[in-house]
Parts: structure tokens; C-alpha cells; sequence
């Protein structure tokens, strides 16, 4: 038994060391960009760590092929949070080599951000960035978006280890759902549809007026719910109301779960329309661009600019893109307020979206208003309808716990963050944002400001924070009970 556990053990540190191998793959868009640009500092600094890590991976996954592991859910776990983390290492070194000054904290905050989706960032002038690194931030964002471990469950068959545990430990959302009998046919069918959109976004970008390389890097970061630019001013740089719409409505379906997608290629359009939380979801973005766009009118005398950059921002803050195209810091109170509260909401399930999530929010209101009708009917049976369909217990007991240790971990990212010696405001709106993988924020984490500002201590804690937000949580700290390491 202990032999067959030591061999099982190998085999699995052998995976984890292979998975990362993906990060190479990643790097080499950026690397032929700077051969190309001839961006000789650039070449070193992607291509060092992309040979080490090919090194490292190539033999492992080699010696995996004829293997057979099947991963229970405690393997799940360990090796989604180890490849996160080492994917985060590791795409550190092409900004910490790079002889831009960046510092590695700052390099790794940087790379958390990527690979966690999160619209942040410690740079001042990204526009003074290399182009090959401009790249590699947007590509990291892309594959981030859908998830590094989801692109591993599509090669899986190669390796002949069982991906839907991957899955379950990676995929936002309360449940989660296979599309298809075989998990690599789903992951595959969700990367399709992820990549169409991509395509599609890119070619309105390039009709809009973006040359090729503003149009390439915005669409894979705007898919990826990820929100950072090759310009300082973002995409506000372009001045175009016809971008602002573009990035406005892909943002909204970067939010939408990518299953719906799959469904709606089938002619399934009635699961979209009877699907909860899409309808949920896109009913708070409706209602949130009237308040604020109503708020605005005063402030730009134009309805069609004010709702335009209403339904902007609030499509920016719903799918945790965090991208900017105003500083809305000075926008009236009620304005800045249906924002902040945008924040706590967050994307669909199933989605490149990060936040708590509609369907939590909308478990929580249902499981709410059956405790109200308790009340009046102590003997009566209620229950959860989700989709039309009665939903199952064990979700609104698995919503109510992760919403408490979201919580938790938001008051406790505040707290260590306003012992650094920042304000109780921006310790707040910044471990919400960072939490949630919005990335913007307000106070010292607001639309003029960038985190280079914070200490490296809380850059750190914000990098490990970004990746267990991205990972649902419970990925990461059920790595810290005593219990899990019990066999």
C-alpha cells in the first residue's frame, strides 16, 4: 500500500512539473515578437525561462505518456493551486528580466495578474514596455482567462489521467457542468468558443481603427475579462465611441457562462432564456448603466455620451474586467456607488469573470426569501429554483460557506493592508478588488493610481490572494487544513 501511495505520489510531482511546460508554450508568440522588433534584452529574458522551463517539463511529460493516474479530488486541488503558482513564478522572469527596473515582487505581481485574470498592474508607463512584453502580459491573460489547467484537461488523453477533477478544482461557480460525456471534448468545445469570440473581437477592433497589435492584445485581454492596455490611458486612448461599444458588449459576454455558448451552437436558444442567472446577470447591467448613466447627464450634458460610459463602466466592474475609460472618482456619489456595488456581484459561473458570482448572489436572495416565508409557514417545504429546476441543498450550503470566507478573507486582506500604513478606504476597496480580480478600484487603488504605491510585503500578499480568487477559494485553503494532509 505505502509503495503504490510513493508511486502515485511520484507520478504526480512529475505532472506537476510538467503542466507548467504550458507556460513555454505561451512565451513563444512574445518571443518571435522580439526577434522580429530585434529586442535583444527581450530575447534573453522570454527565452531563459522558457528553455528552463521546457527542460524541466519536456522529460516529465514524456515520461507520463504510458502512465495512468486517476486524480481523486485531493490530487485535484494540489495540483491546480501547484501549477497556478508555479505558472505565476514563472512568467515573473520575462518582467524581471527585462531591464525596465521592475523589481521581482513587482515582476510577480505583475504575473499574478496575468495568469489570475486581474485587471492590476505596478507599471506607470506601459506604454514605454517592449512590445514582445506588451504581448506576453496579453497572452498570459488570455490563457488565464480560460484557465492554464483547462487547456491541460484537453491533452490529458496523452498523459491517460482523468481531467474532470481538474476541472471541478479550477472552474468558477458554484457547479459545475460537462457539456459533453468526455471532459477533453468539453474543454476543447469551450476553447472553440473562446477562441471565435477572440477572432471575432479582434476584427471589430481592427475596423474601429486599432492598428494590428492594439487590436490583437485588447482582444485577448478584453475576452479574458483581464482589462489592461498597451496604453496608459487604456482603451479610452482611441477615442472611439464605436470601441467603447465593441469592448462594452464582449465585456458583458466575457461575463456570460461559456456554456450557453455550446447551447446556443446546438439551437438550444431556450436554455439562455430560461437560465437564471444570464438573465440575472445582464437584468443588474441594465439597471446599473440607467442609474449611472442618469447620474452622468449632469456631468457630461450629452444622454448619449453619459449612458455610453455608464454602461461601459458597469460592464467593467459586472465582468471584473476593471478597465477604465473615465475617472469616475468624480462622478456623482450615486455613480460611484452602483459601481462599488458592482464590484461585490461579479460575473457568471462558468465565465472568464471573477467576483463572488450572480449565481451566489442569486442562491442567497431565493434561500432569503424562503427563510421569510418560514417565518409565516413553520410546517411549509421550500426550496431553490435555479433554471426552473428545484436546485439542490447542498449549493446553498456551499454558497453561504464561501461567501462567508470570501468575506473573511476580504477583512482580513483589509486589515493587513491598512497595517501597512494605507487608508481604511483603499485597504477596503483594494482586497475587494483584488479578491475579486477587478483590479480597479477606488482611493489609492483608483483609475489614476496603480499598485506600485503598496509595500512589497502587501504586493506579495495581494499576488497569493489574486491566484486563490481566480481558483474559487476553497482550491487554495483546503490546502491549509490539517485534515487534507491526513491519509
Amino acid at each position: 500500500m505505502k509503495q503504490d501511495r510513493l508511486k502515485k505520489q511520484l507520478i504526480l510531482l512529475r505532472l506537476i512539473a510538467a503542466l507548467p511546460g504550458i507556460v513555454a508554450v505561451i512565451m513563444l508568440p512574445a518571443l518571435v515578437m522580439a526577434a522580429a522588433a530585434r529586442e535583444t534584452v527581450m530575447i534573453r529574458a522570454i527565452a531563459l525561462p522558457a528553455l528552463i522551463t521546457a527542460a524541466i517539463a519536456l522529460p516529465c511529460f514524456l515520461s507520463l505518456r504510458k502512465k495512468k493516474l486517476n486524480l481523486n479530488a485531493r490530487d485535484g486541488y494540489f495540483l491546480v493551486f501547484s501549477t497556478w503558482a508555479l505558472a505565476s513564478f514563472l512568467g515573473a522572469f520575462p518582467f524581471y528580466l527585462s531591464g525596465r527596473g521592475i523589481s521581482f515582487t513587482d515582476s510577480l505581481f505583475e504575473s499574478a495578474c496575468t495568469f489570475a485574470t486581474t485587471g492590476a498592474t505596478t507599471i506607470g508607463d506601459v506604454e514605454a514596455l517592449p512590445r514582445s512584453l506588451l504581448l506576453w502580459r496579453s497572452a498570459a491573460h488570455w490563457f488565464g482567462g480560460m484557465g492554464i489547467v483547462l487547456i491541460s484537461v484537453a491533452l490529458m488523453p496523452l498523459l491517460g489521467v482523468g481531467g474532470f477533477q481538474l476541472i471541478k478544482a479550477e472552474a468558477p461557480g458554484p457547479e459545475k457542468e460537462k457539456i459533453t460525456p468526455k471532459v477533453t471534448v468539453t474543454a476543447k468545445l469551450l476553447w472553440l468558443a473562446y477562441s471565435v469570440l477572440t477572432l471575432v473581437l479582434f476584427v471589430l477592433y481592427l475596423s474601429g481603427g486599432m492598428d494590428w497589435f492594439d487590436a490583437l492584445c485588447h482582444s485577448l485581454t478584453t475576452m479574458a475579462s483581464g482589462g489592461v492596455s498597451t496604453k496608459n490611458k487604456g482603451i479610452a486612448y482611441f477615442n472611439s465611441s464605436f470601441i467603447d461599444i465593441v469592448s462594452t458588449v464582449f465585456m458583458l459576454l466575457a461575463g456570460l457562462n461559456f456554456n450557453l455558448y455550446y447551447r446556443l451552437l446546438q439551437g438550444k436558444a431556450r436554455d439562455l432564456i430560461d437560465n437564471t442567472e444570464a438573465k440575472v446577470y445582464l437584468g443588474i447591467f441594465l439597471a446599473a448603466s440607467v442609474i449611472i448613466g442618469l447620474s452622468l447627464i449632469p456631468v457630461y450634458e450629452s444622454p448619449g455620451r453619459a449612458f455610453r460610459y455608464a454602461s461601459y463602466q458597469a460592464a467593467s466592474m459586472l465582468s471584473t474586467t476593471g478597465a477604465a475609460i473615465a475617472n469616475y472618482e468624480n462622478w456623482p456619489g450615486l455613480a460611484r456607488m452602483a459601481l462599488f456595488g458592482l464590484v461585490f456581484i461579479g460575473g457568471c459561473s462558468g465565465s472568464t469573470a471573477g467576483g463572488i458570482k450572480v449565481i451566489r448572489h442569486v442562491v442567497l436572495w431565493k434561500q432569503m426569501g424562503n427563510e421569510l416565508r418560514r417565518v409565516m409557514y413553520p410546517s411549509g417545504v421550500f426550496s431553490v429554483q435555479l433554471n426552473k429546476r428545484v436546485g439542490r441543498k447542498d449549493v446553498v450550503y456551499g454558497t453561504a460557506g464561501f461567501v462567508f470566507l470570501y468575506a473573511m478573507i476580504i477583512a482580513a486582506v483589509t486589515f493587513l493592508t491598512a497595517a501597512s500604513g494605507v487608508d481604511v478606504f483603499s485597504s477596503f476597496s483594494a482586497a475587494l478588488s483584488i479578491t475579486g480580480n477587478v483590479g480597479a478600484g477606488f482611493g489609492a487603488a483608483g483609475p489614476l493610481h496603480n499598485y506600485g504605491g503598496f509595500t512589497d510585503p502587501v504586493k506579495w500578499l495581494f499576488s497569493f490572494v489574486m491566484i486563490a480568487g481566480r481558483l474559487e477559494m476553497w482550491t487554495v485553503f483546503v490546502l491549509f487544513r490539517r485534515d487534507y494532509w491526513r491519509r
